[in-house]
């Protein structure tokens, strides 16, 4: 009963409110307490053409950022996982390894972020090299203000929220079962795909649940480090809050939420998480 009420008043509750609210009607100065439909026919006013409207667009770009950053947060955060459990022998050096992967979460993720900025600017760190080294002779701009440097960013700060899941299976797995593997002439790939992956899943679903409802909530990251030029539906959320647009911006979050629910479903599909923990 406890834990029901502490769901309901600050997970239930606050869903229902938005819900409600995305059907209220507004003005430039005030909200209208009404029932009208008008927040999500102005949010896919123009999609039902053949060409892509603003609303499809977004999304797409939402989710190709989603994408690329999956992608390879699972893939550094799976080789370190996989490095720390199988490949440091003393607990004592795999303690201090992790602790060194867990230490970039003792500072603000801000501050984090905008670290990038002076090593990827056009007189920074990175462009400086790059000249001195006769590899371009003019700045490189897609290095920073751009999808790179929002995919960057991602990656840095969202790693570890896969690395710590896919870690705990890892160290859960019988090592007898990798010797099986071996004596039966297993190769190391082998082992890997057939053996270590498998026992895995739950660390890799659960990961990948992290880094998705991160990302494609996200407004903060991707408005500093792509310029405000990168769309994304969060950044248009905060747009439309900012205006004081409330039951447009509720809209959006229902929609918002209902793709990523549908999103960590399908995941949730390839593992029975709660079986396998």
């Amino acid at each position: 009963m406890p834990l029901a009420l502490v769901l309901a008043l600050f997970f239930v509750l606050p869903l229902l409110a938005t819900a409600v609210v995305s059907l209220w009607d507004y003005t430039e100065y005030s909200l209208v307490p009404d029932v009208t439909a008008r927040n999500y026919r102005e949010m896919f006013e123009g999609c039902a053409s053949f060409t892509l409207c603003t609303t499809f667009r977004t999304y797409l770009s939402t989710l190709k950022l989603c994408l690329l950053v999956w992608m390879f947060t699972l893939t550094i955060g799976f080789t370190v996982a996989y490095f720390l459990a199988f490949m440091v022998r003393t607990e004592t050096m795999r303690t201090v390894l992790f602790l060194l992967c867990t230490a970039p979460f003792l500072t603000s993720n801000v501050i984090r972020m905008i670290s990038w900025i002076p090593l990827l600017g056009r007189e920074g760190v990175a462009n400086r090299a790059l000249k001195s080294l006769g590899i371009v002779s003019q700045p490189v701009e897609w290095l920073l203000f751009s999808e790179f440097s929002v995919v960057l960013a991602f990656v840095h700060l969202y790693t570890l929220f896969v690395t710590v899941p896919v870690f705990n299976s890892l160290m859960r797995i019988d090592r007898r079962l990798l010797e099986a593997a071996r004596d039966a002439g297993a190769t190391g790939w082998q082992t890997l795909w057939h053996v270590v992956v498998p026992l895995a899943k739950p660390g890799i679903v659960i990961g990948s649940i992290f880094v998705i409802v991160l990302v494609m909530g996200d407004f903060v990251t991707i408005g500093v480090m792509g310029g405000q030029q990168i769309a994304s539906v969060g950044k248009v959320i905060q747009v439309q809050m900012s205006y004081l647009q409330f039951p447009a911006a509720a809209a959006q979050a229902m929609v918002l939420l209902a793709l990523v629910l549908g999103m960590i479903v399908a995941l949730t599909k390839l593992v029975d998480i709660r079986r396998e923990l």
